[in-house]
């Protein structure tokens, strides 16, 4: 089927009651891994005003665009061409493609996700609190429920063992770094800057398994499951990039984060105003706000671009999250593309201004980023869609053995090294908890 053939895709859709979410979502999980592609985007549960389905599940890659080269003017003709549902993942080095970096074609991360990547699913699944609905080209959707309902999950699944992993540059290679990073702050380079490590291995576990301990432990609205053949993602973000509902564009970035105490009520919430009243993180967080307001207005209607909240307090697992808002009414004619022209990498990991910090960054910075601070969603035949910001994530390639995670932070001129590399080690918790 060509891409010219795909301007209309009629789907089968029926929806059928359940009773059991946590049944019926474990089984879907299990279910979904046996497709070499499949996206299982995971709300966990959050209550949100921008979020009404549990989980979007697309599996079985009917159509799959991985262009080796020339990545934004063939993902621009792709979209075009393409009236049905989309999941897939853009890696951070898109961003050269973007910027029309001079040079090679932009480098590939060691776990070997491609730099962008869609596949158009045979099946999509999106699972409410109280329903599944079932989308499918060829297949009856009563079939495809009637194998999700009757998944047999393994009765045990072997934890494979601890996993050590070696960071790719020493605790003071980082303070030397952020040092180096806060002098070209002083010398009116940036203001911000998103500086990140990578911790890796070469192991093997069992993605499933790990998934859900990660889960369990840091269950955020942006999880997902996410595998291309022998490549995992396996994803516990608490973060969104963007989203698109109807005309209106969202963006949600996360500047400033604090230590949770779930043992004392009391000394949680004095956490939870310490955060709010940080000089430091509201700082680092208005200006990613005037940031994302900036890439916003370039697509958006004139004065429509405004921040519906500003430093709010939002509590995970593990920490308080500084979290803030910013909306707009999108341009006609505007695509997906252009809206990737506008505000992609995002300004959470970057840092401002943008195209200074990315130099940094590629300077700095050991290494690839890769999936790591790119994002992971869909895009509905109605040319909505939600994407998340890849951060509390494992990559890992199964058939190189290759796992690494990575942990970042922003560097103002108030920053203490110190406590930067232990902000690190705080967002990276989760992961090593389940890593033991």
């Amino acid at each position: 089927m060509s891409l010219n053939e795909r301007e209309t895709v009629k789907r089968n859709v029926q929806s059928f009651s359940i009773n059991n979410l946590k049944k019926i979502k474990k089984q879907l999980l299990y279910w979904a891994n046996q497709y070499g592609s499949c996206s299982f985007l995971d709300n966990n549960n959050y209550a949100s005003p921008h979020s009404g389905v549990e989980c979007r599940v697309g599996v079985g890659a009917i159509n799959i665009f991985s262009p080796s080269e020339d990545h934004h003017h063939l993902l621009k003709r792709f979209l075009k061409d393409n009236q049905d549902w989309l999941f897939g993942h853009i890696s951070y080095e898109y961003k050269d493609a973007l910027n029309n970096k001079p040079g090679a074609t932009p480098k590939v991360s060691e776990a070997e996700f491609e730099i962008v990547r869609f596949f158009q699913p045979e099946i999509v699944v999106l699972l409410y609190l109280d329903k599944i609905e079932i989308q499918t080209i060829d297949l009856s959707p009563a079939d495809v429920f009637e194998s999700i309902y009757h998944f047999i999950i393994p009765e045990t699944i072997i934890n494979l063992g601890a996993v050590d992993l070696v960071p790719k540059i020493s605790k003071d290679q980082y303070l030397n770094s952020v040092r180096q990073l806060q002098n070209h702050i002083v010398r009116g380079d940036c203001y911000e800057i998103n500086f990140c490590q990578e911790f890796s291995a070469r192991t093997t576990i069992n993605p499933l398994f790990i998934y859900q301990r990660l889960t369990d432990l840091s269950p955020n609205p942006f999880s997902c499951y996410y595998k291309v053949e022998e490549k995992y993602l396996l994803c516990a973000s608490p973060e969104r990039y963007i989203k698109k509902d109807g005309n209106q564009l969202i963006s949600q970035p996360i500047k400033g984060t604090i230590k949770r105490d779930v043992s004392d009520v009391f000394a949680d919430e004095i956490l939870k105003n310490q955060l709010l009243e940080s000089e430091k993180e509201r700082a680092e967080n208005v200006m990613i706000v005037d940031l994302v307001r900036n890439d916003l207005s370039r697509i958006c209607q004139e004065s429509s671009v405004e921040v519906s909240e500003l430093f709010g307090i939002y509590s995970f697992p593990n920490v308080h999250q500084m979290i803030s808002t910013i909306v707009g009414t999108i341009n006609d004619n505007v695509d997906f593309a252009n809206i990737l022209e506008a505000t992609f990498p995002m300004g959470s990991m970057t840092g401002a201004p943008k195209k200074r910090v990315i130099e940094l960054i590629d300077k700095y910075e050991i290494g690839t980023r890769g999936l790591y601070s790119g994002t992971v969603g869909y895009i509905s035949p109605e040319n909505d869609f939600d994407f998340n910001v890849v951060i509390r994530s494992i990559l890992y390639n199964e058939s190189t053995e290759y796992l690494s995670y990575q942990v970042g932070s922003g560097i103002t001129h108030y920053s203490n090294p110190e406590d930067e590399y232990e902000e690190c080690l705080l967002k990276a918790a989760s992961i090593r908890e389940v890593l033991k």
